[in-house]
């Protein structure tokens, strides 16, 4: 257990640039894994990715370990409908929020079982890769995953991974477009697979987040470029304001907010953009950042996730349970700190991805049928007795759950977002702040992933979805 009762992680100051943070002295800079190559994971002690703590030796070897194995012997998806493998994630976010050795080992046990073996490698496929038009045939197919990766290996071998991003994801030319789009794919995997590599500075990690996008349908190509083009168009509806303020326009318009069914196979592309696909746009077209406040902007977003997923996990008489696809709109958020502190990516390239992540976060709302959300719902709520505790002492019970690295993820990224909040506390659009409150958050996420019945509702608006989550019984004070 670390004995921390606060995030080590300086706050960043507001109005300044971040490149003298702590944040860009780990992502540019001393503590990098030297030894990391496409092919070979390498993590040190010091490269405990945002929260930047003090790890040890043994857990550092341990996780390299493992994630070693994890980009050997198994594909990303581990069943054909395309259930993802989370191990990398899940090990990386145990070992930068504090986690031991055998922490680790479990994390890694609990999961590895059920994993599907990589395809064999065909050397002929992998050079046709370079090739798009050849290329394209092999788009969102998982039997090509193995080929992809050896692809994004052999090109990061030659070029390096940051190069390769530039090239394969940021170039703006018709390949990358196509792999933009799919890092959205598949509720946010991909992109978070990537984020764990550029985090950690990891190019093989890179190049399975790469591989991942590659096998991906581009079923979000059609609203993310329809509002970003309506976005630009001389009959764009006013720019935003507050982000939180858009979730509500989402939740006030009837026909958007209604169009996702529990039945639907994919709330998102069987229910909001088919039934509703010209009102998605017409809110998602609105968000517009400005260059200069991208800083800003990217914090904002960040505590306006947190906040949406937190209000939503809270419904009168039942207990607390965060929506599964919700809870990812979080834990993808440490991607953007990453990515704006990268100063080989041009700055529009930063502001666009925000816009992006903004736009799906609307849209992953209207999808999970717009549970309402306020503050007061969040700071009315009364942990359970044995959960009235500093974070810290909260995260050996993180570390001890058989899970799959969902709620590990949420921790952290809970916890980085109330260190980018600090220097904006004064700010109206800021809606979660002050350390009571995050504490309370914290308690809330501990709450929700011990619970008996179901981990997750899905769709946390639709009172159908919270059938089998248990009631909430209270003591006096309002606890469980």
């Amino acid at each position: 257990m670390i004995n921390v009762s606060r995030l080590p992680l300086r706050p960043l100051t507001r109005g300044t640039s971040t490149t003298s943070t702590t944040i860009t002295k780990y992502i540019l800079g001393r503590h990098l894994s030297i030894m990391a190559t496409a092919r070979t994971i390498q993590i040190a002690p010091e490269n405990t990715g945002l929260w930047h703590l003090k790890q040890t030796e043994a857990a550092a070897k341990k996780t390299t370990e493992l994630l070693q194995v994890d980009l050997e012997k198994h594909h990303c998806f581990f069943n054909k409908q395309g259930f993802h493998n989370h191990i990398s994630h899940h090990l990386l976010s145990l070992y930068g929020i504090g986690a031991s050795p055998a922490d680790i080992q479990q994390g890694y046990d609990d999961n590895a079982n059920y994993q599907r073996t990589p395809y064999q490698v065909h050397p002929d496929k992998v050079e046709e890769l370079r090739d798009f038009e050849k290329a394209k045939a092999k788009l969102g197919k998982e039997e090509y995953y193995t080929d992809f990766l050896a692809f994004f290996q052999k090109e990061i071998d030659e070029k390096g991974w940051q190069a390769v991003l530039s090239e394969h994801l940021f170039k703006g030319d018709e390949r990358s477009e196509d792999m933009l789009i799919r890092m959205f794919a598949g509720f946010l995997h991909p992109i978070i697979q990537l984020m764990y590599g550029i985090e950690w500075q990891q190019p093989a990690i890179v190049a399975m987040g790469l591989a991942q996008a590659a096998v991906h349908e581009d079923n979000m190509r059609t609203f993310l470029v329809a509002a970003e083009e309506a976005a630009s168009s001389a009959s764009a509806p006013p720019p935003m304001g507050e982000i939180s303020d858009l979730f509500r326009d989402v939740a006030g318009d009837e026909k958007l907010a209604t169009s996702a069914r529990l039945s639907d196979g994919n709330k998102v592309r069987d229910g909001v953009l088919t039934r509703a696909f010209d009102e998605a746009v017409r809110v998602a077209s609105r968000v517009r950042v400005a260059p200069a406040d991208l800083e800003r902007r990217t914090v904002e977003m960040y505590n306006t996730s947190v906040y949406e997923a937190t209000g939503a996990a809270i419904r009168p008489g039942k207990e607390v349970r965060y929506d599964f696809f919700l809870m990812h709109h979080v834990n993808v958020c440490p991607l953007f700190v990453a990515i704006n502190e990268q100063d080989w990516i041009p700055q529009a390239t930063k502001v666009r991805l925000l816009e992006w992540k903004i736009r799906f976060d609307l849209l992953q709302y209207a999808a999970r049928a717009c549970a309402p959300v306020s503050l007061e719902q969040i700071t009315s709520y009364v942990p359970k007795a044995e959960t009235l505790k500093p974070t810290a002492e909260l995260l050996p019970r993180i570390f001890a759950l058989h899970d799959d690295g969902h709620v590990s993820k949420l921790i952290r990224a809970v916890g980085l977002c109330e260190s980018l909040s600090k220097p904006y506390e004064d700010q109206d659009w800021l809606k979660i702040k002050g350390a009571d409150l995050w504490t309370k958050i914290n308690q809330l996420v501990v709450d929700s992933a011990e619970g008996a019945g179901p981990k997750w509702v899905r769709g946390a608006g639709d009172a159908e979805a919270w059938t089998e989550v248990p009631d909430r019984k209270e003591d006096a004070q309002g606890r469980l």
